[in-house]
């Protein structure tokens, strides 16, 4: 969202004066030289937090306390209005135990004052603990509904969805009142000049945009102070994140067209922008100037670079907030992305709290009234789940936005992808978030009790394999253990055998482990026998150099496999498993494997199942990196002449609309066919060849 902030008279320039110092401390850092001297809010990205555990909803509710409640609400039934409102339920120590809202109040009250109404425990519970009841009227349920949103966010009542971990956006501002605009990052009240730019997920979005406009538009970010005391360029110019306003390196008309073709850029016109500079760099190519070509390219570059960092850029979204909830052992994940003028700002995982009986659509329909409480609704808001006031949500935000807003759930198209990403997202948030709250070595010692280990594992190695099609075939080790990830003693291995069948996951897994075990298994001269040496080691507090735990991701046919490899190997102290994806390769219905044992299934919720999960998950991250470099440097010998289909005039469209091959490499499908004689079907192509999954 774009907002405007009004302007005071734009100064004219002024004289230079003498220089402080020719290197800023903060020429290069953006947390200090582009944040507004009017904001003081941290900007440290304070860690989204699970909630504290609720209490059990199976807890015993007094039968004597729960008529004096019920006597309670009939004592507010008799006095309360049939109009829209807000009531507030309070224990004897006067604290606000619920806050809700009604189209009709007393008739909202009267359901809970019925004796023998089959109500939840958690309701039962919440009546039993209640004293009075307070209530404020209003004028309509849409009144009634900010009104209660805003109560829940002050007052934090036990029994509502709470949302926690809430902060205000940062936003992107190109300042208005200095005749050299300046780029930086702000959050707060939008007071000073300028055009506002946002709202972005996080600070660290906001740096990494603005890093990228720099090095396209050559805006600057250092302070007015700074500014005018500058005698010749800081660094910034030097590196070309900077035109040189301050030494009028450049003249005034020429920094105010920078300064426009940024707006628009962060406007939503990027592709003009796009064809604008490709357009100069062609120009200048073609009177043999070279290196002006080349400042082009490199801005092309760093504008490729931005939408690239976004991940998607929707071709039919321009500008909405996309929300999908995602629960799992008692708690609640809410992933927000934020789209805005047809890119993506960025994403965020909150975590609410609210008691295990809540429904998904409950707790997103209370989230949602809390989160654009203090923050301007966009025109619409995307949904994974149906909630039961969406009409009245649209229409108190409509109210508040001064704009229609649409409040709905997809069902087929790119909308309804973009809900499934942000799905993912908040089961993979929440997921590691479930795996973070168990400390690391409490998650060791349940997988002694889980798998039966001897001990408990002071060193864990997992291995995966990559590949497409037999082609630039690498394996990778990761490892952990009670400190968590032990990046230092990760290992890739380049597959070497030549007489592999191509695809062949045993040979290539058997090729890794034996040139892994076999270095361990011949000892520096000097050193006692491997088998001694690993049993010495195991005893030790040092990190092991010898696995206690070796995790393969496969089922019983690769268990089997490894088995064998290391009985040939003469390996008896290593325990072994395999991790097998659960139908459909649905996280949390993973089958386990160990030899000599049934398969092993646990719960979806067990610490130890998520624990696993991110073992293999860090493996496969690993391995997929590594055999990505290794397709990438083959891509870059070749060229794109590889690709089918693509001849001299469509590489050089290709070209001149993102600059290089690089960020050929990172463009989307929908940005790849944005290029002008590049079809769908092309684009889909030259995406594939990028990006081909590899086994």
């Amino acid at each position: 969202m774009v907002h405007d902030s009004p302007e005071r008279p734009t100064p004219a320039p002024k004289p230079r004066r003498g220089s402080k110092s020719d290197l800023p401390q903060d020429d290069l850092t953006l947390d200090t030289s582009d944040v507004d001297p009017e904001t003081s809010a941290a900007e440290e990205e304070d860690e989204a937090r699970l909630p504290d555990a609720s209490d059990d909803a199976t807890e015993a509710v007094a039968e004597g306390t729960l008529s004096v409640g019920h006597a309670a609400i009939e004592n507010a039934v008799r006095l309360a209005p049939t109009s829209p409102g807000v009531y507030r339920m309070l224990n004897a120590a006067n604290d606000v135990l619920y806050v809700g809202k009604a189209k009709n109040v007393k008739k909202r009250l009267s359901s809970y004052a019925r004796a023998n109404a089959p109500l939840p425990a958690r309701i039962l519970r919440m009546i039993a603990a209640t004293t009075h009841v307070e209530i404020v009227s209003t004028t309509t349920e849409t009144e009634a509904l900010l009104l209660e949103a805003n109560l829940i966010k002050q007052l934090r009542p036990r029994f509502n969805v709470q949302l926690r971990d809430d902060k205000s956006f940062p936003y992107i501002l190109i300042s208005g009142d200095h005749w050299a605009p300046q780029i930086l990052k702000h959050r707060g009240a939008q007071s000073r000049p300028g055009r506002y730019f946002g709202p972005f997920a996080n600070a660290g979005a906001v740096n990494r945009t603005i890093t990228a406009l720099q090095r396209a538009f050559l805006i600057r970010s250092c302070t007015d102070g700074f500014f005018e005391s500058r005698t010749r360029p800081c660094l910034l110019y030097q590196i070309k994140r900077c035109a040189g306003p301050c030494t009028r390196e450049i003249d005034f008309p020429g920094y105010s067209e920078l300064v426009r073709e940024a707006t628009e850029f962060l406007s939503g016109r990027s592709r003009a922008v796009k064809e604008l500079l490709a357009a100069e760099m062609e120009k200048a190519s073609g009177e043999l100037e070279f290196e002006t070509a080349a400042l082009y390219r490199d801005r092309l570059a760093a504008l490729s670079a931005i939408q690239s960092q976004q991940g998607i850029n929707p071709r039919t979204v321009e500008e909405a907030d996309v929300f999908a909830i995602h629960q799992e052992g008692g708690y609640s994940c809410v992933e927000v992305f934020f789209f805005r003028t047809g890119q993506n700002w960025g994403n965020r995982a909150y975590f609410p709290r609210a008691e295990k009986s809540f429904t998904p659509e409950e707790v997103l329909s209370s989230f949602l009234a809390q989160f654009y409480d203090d923050k301007p609704p966009p025109k619409l808001i995307l949904l994974s789940h149906e909630i039961e006031e969406s009409a009245l949500l649209a229409d108190a935000l409509s109210v508040k936005a001064g704009s229609k807003v649409e409040v709905s759930v997809p069902k087929r198209g790119e909308k309804k992808e973009l809900i499934g990403h942000a799905l993912t997202n908040a089961r993979e948030a929440l997921g590691r978030k479930l795996a973070d709250t168990a400390t690391q070595s409490r998650l060791l010692e349940g997988m002694v009790t889980t798998l039966g280990l001897p001990h408990t594992p002071k060193r864990i190695e997992v291995y995966d394999n990559s590949h497409i099609q037999g082609t630039n075939a690498v394996g990778a080790m990761i490892v952990a253990g009670p400190d968590g990830f032990m990046k230092n003693q990760y290992r890739k291995f380049n597959i070497k055998s030549e007489g592999l069948t191509p695809g062949d996951d045993y040979g290539m897994m058997r090729e890794v482990l034996e040139r892994r075990f076999k270095r361990l298994l011949k000892p520096p001269e000097g050193e006692a026998a491997a088998k001694d040496g690993a049993k010495t080691r195991a005893d030790d507090d040092s990190f092991p150099q010898w696995p206690d735990l070796v995790i393969i991701d496969g089922g019983r046919g690769q268990l089997n496999a490894v088995r064998d490899i290391f009985q040939n190997l003469g390996l008896t102290q290593v325990s072994l498993m395999a991790v097998a994806k659960g139908p459909e390769r649905d996280a949390g219905r993973e089958t386990l494997f160990m030899p000599d044992r049934e398969a092993i299934k646990l719960e979806p919720r067990d610490p130890v199942l998520y624990f696993i999960q991110r073992l293999r998950d860090e493996a496969h991250r690993f391995v997929i990196g590594s055999h990505r470099k290794l397709r990438k440097k083959d891509i870059r010998e070749a060229g794109l002449q590889e690709i089918p289909g693509i001849g001299p005039s469509r590489k050089r469209a290709l070209l001149h609309h993102f600059g290089t091959l690089k960020e050929i490499e990172r463009a989307s499908i929908a940005d790849l066919g944005k290029v002008p004689g590049v079809s769908a079907e092309s684009a889909r192509k030259i995406f594939e060849f990028f990006h081909a999954q590899p086994g």
